[in-house]
């Protein structure tokens, strides 16, 4: 199994990164495919997850509105679009899938939102 994330990088409060995660080695149009953060000195979070055939997606209180999950099975790719960034949102994103006893994980992608 393989996670690849991309689309991190610094950008100004209000603006906009659209993340992507590229998978392999698995049906990836089987499984739940879900992104965390992590801030320096804190937890790793729960972002946003999309389940793998309806589309239905969730997201943590602190994104609901701004970002947006999707995926796209033909691609084996899943996205996390994110709008109206603030400082708080700078962290490590990583890409998550629940394969296996303990899942998978990408190597992350440094998101920073400052001026």
């Amino acid at each position: 199994v393989q996670l690849v994330e991309s689309g991190g990088g610094l950008v100004q409060p209000g603006g906009s990164l659209r993340l992507s995660c590229a998978a392999s080695g698995f049906t990836f149009s089987s499984y739940a495919m879900i992104w965390y953060r992590q801030a320096p000195g804190k937890e790793r979070e729960l972002v946003a997850s999309i389940n793998s055939r309806s589309g239905t997606t969730n997201y943590a209180d602190s994104v609901k509105g701004r970002f947006t999950i999707s995926r796209d099975n033909a691609k084996n790719t899943v996205y996390l679009q994110m709008n109206s960034l603030k400082p708080e949102d700078t962290a490590v994103y990583y890409c998550h899938a629940p394969t296996g006893l303990l899942g998978s994980w990408g190597q992350g992608t440094q998101v920073t939102v400052s001026s």
